[in-house]
């Protein structure tokens, strides 16, 4: 199995390419898809980058883990294939959306069409084990998507990073704040998302920071 990064991506991040951990950790991970069931399915690993270039990304959604159940996890953080049922986080996601901006609450939990719109739904860590939350986590994905973080924020202007519970808000020290929007609030899981995440409005303050610096919008 080989393991490339996306073109869209390369060029920023081919230093990453070279590194050891780097090196070790597409090792690592290689090694788990062959011996075990992990998710997302191998070409869908690098999905949240395909599909938003450094150059279309306006708004960046930070995930901890991808989906560790069957058919849930295909490379966009929080988002699901269609056909398969939004888990309880993205449900109040769609409610806090229709809530704040009066969207219709959709029975499909795909995000591509944020994605396509300059979204990058990233997860910290990119690969996990069935059934085993948190499995693929401290093997150096962390450091790869803290570049990518890191990137986004040195290299861009303008940029909204919605960061929702308290791992995503450890990556505030990544980003520069003189520069960006940072929308900080308790994360959507029905665990704490009465607790803050509603009520937060994060949908209609990106698009109005947005408007404001003459970047267009995300249709949500």
């Amino acid at each position: 199995m080989t393991i490339i990064l996306p073109e869209n991506w390369k060029q920023v991040l081919e230093a990453e390419d070279e590194k050891e951990y780097f090196k070790q950790l597409i090792q690592t991970v290689t090694q788990s898809y062959q011996n075990s069931t992990v998710f997302p399915p191998k070409e869908f690993i690098f999905k949240a980058l395909e599909l938003c270039s450094l150059e279309d990304t306006r708004v960046v959604i930070l995930g901890q883990d991808p989906y560790h159940g069957p058919l849930q996890a295909h490379g966009l953080a929080f988002s699901v294939p269609d056909g398969i049922a939004p888990p309880p986080s993205l449900k109040n996601i769609y409610k806090e959306l229709a809530s704040d901006l009066g969207k219709e609450i959709v029975t499909s939990g795909n995000l591509e069409h944020w994605a396509t719109q300059g979204v990058l739904l990233l997860n910290a860590t990119l690969t996990v084990e069935a059934s085993k939350p948190g499995s693929h986590q401290k093997r150096g994905w962390e450091t790869f998507t803290d570049t990518v973080i890191k990137t986004i924020s040195d290299q861009k202007e303008h940029v909204v990073f919605l960061l929702w519970g308290n791992f995503a808000r450890t990556k505030r020290i990544l980003i520069d704040q003189s520069k960006h929007l940072l929308l900080e609030a308790p994360h959507p899981s029905p665990l704490s998302a009465y607790t803050g995440f509603f009520g937060s409005r994060p949908f209609s303050q990106t698009n109005t920071y947005l408007a404001e610096h003459n970047i267009p919008t995300v249709d949500w």
